[in-house]
């Protein structure tokens, strides 16, 4: 009697698993579609995060830049005069990877104040430039 129902079992487990062998179409396709949506938020989201790092170490590497600048001032009696884009990089100034920054010295009199470039190479042409000018208060609020 006990053999018979263990038969009974057997022939019933097997007939379970033999129909269920894996995913159907519409599962997987469930997934997929889930999956290119998720993609979809979050390519955009890490694109943008990308431009605000690349903003960002633009904006960082002008406030170094105007640490030296200011450094080099002290040093040399309050002039700018004779301060340039190797000056900056002999005086420990080293800027990002893909950042370049350049100084213009200006004023009156005469090299008594400077305007610094910051620009990045990963950001579109037209927004890709910032600028930090000691007499106009720092940073400027506004790409070029």
């Amino acid at each position: 009697m006990f053999t018979s129902i263990n038969r009974a079992l057997d022939a019933s487990r097997l007939k379970r698993e033999e129909g269920e062998k894996g995913f159907t179409l519409i599962e997987l396709l469930v997934v997929v579609i889930i999956i290119g949506i998720l993609a979809a938020i979050a390519i955009p989201v890490f694109l943008n995060q990308r431009e605000s790092a690349w903003r960002a170490s633009v904006q960082s590497d002008l406030k170094n830049a105007a640490t030296v600048a200011e450094t080099y001032a002290t040093k040399h009696n309050g002039s700018y005069t004779n301060l340039t884009d190797a000056v900056l990089l002999t005086e420990k100034f080293k800027p990002s990877a893909d950042v370049k920054v350049t100084i213009n010295v200006a004023g009156t009199p005469a090299g008594s104040s400077y305007t610094l470039s910051g620009v990045h190479s990963q950001l579109p042409d037209g927004s890709n430039t910032l600028e930090y000018k000691s007499d106009g208060g720092g940073l400027q609020s506004t790409w070029k």
